[in-house]
């Protein structure tokens, strides 16, 4: 009976490619292109696209994203690969870390095998190197990345596909994955026409709609300080739950709590756990005003204060306002001072006008300066 499910399902079945990647002929031998490689590396470059695009919003400066993303990339790479080995040690250390594993496969990305959590920690460390050395915030540029992560996530799963790796267990349904027999991924002692779940698929749809959701909460909420980056921590790892537990490659089994389950799956539990904190948290200590992507003593007002030896903000009375203040095209000449007949001011007052600094406006003028900080 169940191979004639088998049967009548494997025509809407979901094929495996026989593609994995392509050589090119080279002087000093062959050069491989690994099918997983472009799809992480399309990942990256779609991610980067959508996350240029909020930055530039946000009021980043020009190629900022570039400078921070040459840090935070290779990391994320070396993260990743490095969760990936600890979390599913048997191929490079041996069962039970014995030593008879293959070490020289630790480097071999191309073969698959990045754990996000990994990725997301030391490209975080990158992007920070990155900000820092530019003067901006880490939390700002998290929030415009956040939805470009999951957009880079989403692609890079598609590496699986031609890895033929990381699939879920034996199922009947229609969109059920077809796995080569002779693939060293196919479970042993099963059916060669054995269908599997496509967990590739389930969290490259999860992840596409999480990017969709991401950004209408933006828009409509305007996160800031880091909640949306937490708000993408919450949503994928309440996703990667499910995802995990249908999969049935080898993987690292840690018992809490009496339940002895997948890493990846504790991982994601205590990641959306302290997701949530921080975001709730933030939520409440959220500032009033416009959150700027410079850090303090950075940006636009610095190079003012520099340039002028005065703050913009530091020559409005505690008295006044803005809004008292002359236009910025008035002449520089005392707001009290009176006017003769043919609106000139008289000549007594006229040393006193010109020995007002330049930019500043009488007594309590103001100095105009960029407006920095500005967000959308």
């Amino acid at each position: 009976m169940q191979s004639l499910l088998h049967a009548a399902a494997a025509p809407l079945s979901i094929p495996s490619p026989g593609w994995s990647g392509f050589d090119i002929p080279l002087p000093w031998g062959i050069l491989r292109i690994h099918a997983y490689a472009l799809c992480i590396l399309l990942g990256i470059v779609v991610g980067l696209w959508l996350t240029a695009v909020r930055w530039k919003r946000r009021g980043a400066p020009e190629g900022s994203l570039w400078d921070i993303a040459i840090w935070a990339i290779p990391l994320g790479i070396i993260g990743g690969r490095l969760y990936h080995v600890f979390s599913s040690p048997d191929a490079y250390f041996g069962p039970g870390f014995d030593g008879t594993g293959d070490l020289s496969l630790i480097p071999q990305v191309w073969r698959g095998g990045l754990g996000i959590w990994g990725a997301v920690v030391l490209g975080a460390v990158g992007a920070w190197i990155g900000c820092h050395r530019l003067g901006l915030k880490l939390t700002s540029f998290l929030d415009a990345a956040a939805p470009g992560l999951l957009l880079a996530q989403a692609i890079g799963r598609w590496g699986n596909w031609f890895n033929q790796e990381l699939f879920g267990g034996p199922t009947t349904l229609p969109w059920g994955l077809q796995i080569d027999p002779a693939s060293p991924n196919f479970p042993a002692g099963m059916p060669a026409d054995t269908l599997f779940h496509p967990t590739f698929l389930y969290e490259s749809l999860w992840n596409l709609a999480g990017v969709a959701i991401l950004l209408l909460l933006d828009r409509r909420f305007h996160f800031r300080r880091g909640r949306l980056f937490w708000l993408y921590a919450m949503y994928y790892t309440l996703g990667r739950v499910w995802i995990e537990a249908l999969r049935i490659d080898d993987a690292e089994q840690i018992t809490l709590f009496g339940i002895s389950t997948r890493l990846n799956v504790w991982t994601s539990i205590f990641v959306f756990l302290a997701a949530l904190i921080l975001f709730v948290l933030l939520g409440i200590r959220a500032a009033k005003t416009a959150d700027s992507v410079y850090l303090a003593g950075h940006g636009p007002e610095r190079d003012v204060t520099t340039l002028t030896g005065h703050n913009p903000d530091s020559s409005v009375s505690d008295s006044g306002s803005r809004g008292n203040l002359p236009e910025k095209n008035s002449d520089l000449t005392h707001p009290s001072a009176p006017s003769d007949a043919d609106g000139n001011t008289p000549s007594d007052t006229a040393p006193e006008a010109a020995q007002q600094p330049a930019g500043r406006t009488g007594e309590d003028g103001s100095e105009s300066g960029p407006d920095a900080g500005r967000t959308t």
